[in-house]
């Protein structure tokens, strides 16, 4: 039996890479006060009864370093977008102008700046958590295989296998806190 076990580090992994990737997508949505597309991406409008992701119902550009326009594509949704954007908690103020909602990206004071690094260090918390939630299943997996026959070498192996990997994404959820917060600190 304890020849037959075989830990799924690629499922561990990609797990792992699962809890970066939606840190990523967390990261991009906190407002540095540069415009950036991903910004919008949370936002969602109530379109033709159904929330509808911002990107389904227009063209999200940047024309410029700190504007973002949303190009409506049917008219009838222009005010549901606008009052979307609204009530996101952006703190950004829509502009109108005609099917074009012109979104001027205000500078970010020092104590927003502040509380964004706090919001940035609690994404980032949250992924350390899932991480050590894979790692914690991974261990588990290796006990079970322990307790129907593993050797104890074995088990050691798998378990450094394990560390290795949930140390490469902490360290990595690391580094990108650290690059986000020097990025949001920048003035």
């Amino acid at each position: 039996m304890s020849d037959d076990f075989e830990l799924d580090t690629k499922d561990l992994e990609r797990r792992m890479e699962g809890a970066m990737s939606s840190l990523r997508t967390e990261f991009a949505s906190l407002r540095t006060g540069r415009a950036s597309a991903s910004m919008l991406e949370p936002v969602m409008v109530d379109a033709y009864g159904a929330m509808t992701p911002i990107n389904q119902v227009g063209t999200v550009n940047v024309p410029e370093p700190r504007m973002v326009t949303v190009n409506v594509w049917d008219k009838g949704l222009v005010n549901k977008v606008e009052k979307a954007i609204r009530e996101s908690g952006l703190g950004i103020n829509p502009q109108m102008n005609g099917t074009i909602i012109m979104l001027p990206i205000p500078e970010l004071n020092e104590e927003r700046r502040k509380e964004l690094t706090k919001v940035a260090a609690q994404y980032s918390e949250n992924a350390r958590v899932a991480i050590r939630n894979v790692r914690r299943d991974g261990m588990d997996q290796i006990k079970k295989a322990k307790a129907d026959g593993m050797s104890e070498d074995d088990q050691k192996f798998w378990e450094e296998e394990v560390q290795e990997l949930t140390n490469q994404h902490i360290k990595a959820v690391d580094e990108a806190l650290e690059a986000k917060q020097a990025e949001i600190m920048q003035v």
